[in-house]
C-alpha cells in the first residue's frame, strides 16, 4: 500500500467543509444537552409526582434507547406525521436530547452535593425560591460538574459521525463520499481519525487541568 499525499491534498477541502459541520453539531447539540439537561434536573426535584413520573419516563426512554434509533426515527418517522426539518437540524436535536438525559444526572449529582447548610441559610434570610435556587445553589452545584459536562461533551463529538446515517456531511461523511468517487479510503478515513485525536485528547487534557482548578 502506498500513500499518496495528493489525495490528501485534494481531500482537504472537503475535509474542512465536515469539519464545520462537526463542530456545528457538537456546539449546538452541547447548548441544548445542557439547557435541557438543567430543566429535566429541576423538574424531577418538583414536589409533585405528575411532573416527575413523566419527566423519569421520558428520560428512562431516551437514555435507554440507542442514539442511532432516535435519529431514524426524528429523521424519517416525523415527516409522516408532518414534522420536518433538516438533517442537520434533526441531527442536532438527536444529540441534544439524548444527551440531556444524562447531562440531567450529572446536574442531580451537582445539586445534591450541595451542603444542607446553604439551603438553611437560604431560608434563614427569606430568600425567595427563585433566588436561592439562581443566587445560591445553582452556582455551587453548576461550578461542581463543570468538569462532567466538558466529557460529554467529548462524547457527543465522538458520536457526530452517526450523523452520516442520516445524510449529514460530517467529517466522516465527507470521507466517505471523496472515498466512493475516487476509491481512495486509506488517506481521507486516516485524515479523520487524526482530526478526532487532535481535538478530543487536548480537549480531555484541559477538562483534567480544569477539574483540579475547581477543586482546590
Amino acid at each position: 500500500m502506498k500513500w499518496d499525499w495528493s489525495a490528501v491534498g485534494d481531500f482537504m477541502p472537503h475535509f474542512w467543509d465536515g469539519l464545520l459541520v462537526t463542530l456545528q453539531a457538537l456546539a449546538l447539540g452541547s447548548v441544548i444537552s445542557f439547557a435541557l439537561g438543567l430543566v429535566w434536573a429541576l423538574l424531577m426535584r418538583t414536589p409533585s409526582r405528575w411532573v416527575r413520573w413523566p419527566v423519569g419516563v421520558v428520560t428512562e426512554f431516551v437514555r435507554n434507547t440507542p442514539l442511532l434509533v432516535q435519529l431514524f426515527f426524528l429523521f424519517y418517522v416525523l415527516p409522516e406525521w408532518d414534522i420536518t426539518f433538516s438533517a442537520l437540524t434533526t441531527g442536532v436535536v438527536a444529540i441534544g436530547l439524548h444527551y440531556s438525559t444524562y447531562t440531567m444526572q450529572v446536574y442531580r449529582a451537582g445539586i445534591e452535593g450541595v451542603p444542607a447548610g446553604q439551603w438553611e441559610a437560604a431560608t434563614a434570610l427569606s430568600l425567595p425560591r427563585a433566588r436561592t435556587w439562581t443566587a445560591v445553589i445553582l452556582p455551587q452545584a453548576v461550578r461542581r460538574v463543570v468538569p462532567a459536562l466538558g466529557n460529554y461533551v467529548i462524547s457527543m463529538l465522538k458520536d457526530t459521525p452517526l450523523l452520516m446515517a442520516i445524510t449529514v456531511l460530517d467529517m466522516l461523511g465527507e470521507a466517505r463520499l471523496y472515498s466512493q468517487q475516487h476509491f481512495q479510503f486509506t488517506e481521507p478515513l486516516t485524515v479523520i481519525g487524526v482530526a478526532f485525536i487532535l481535538i478530543s485528547y487536548p480537549a480531555s487534557l484541559l477538562l483534567r487541568a480544569l477539574e483540579r482548578r475547581l477543586v482546590r
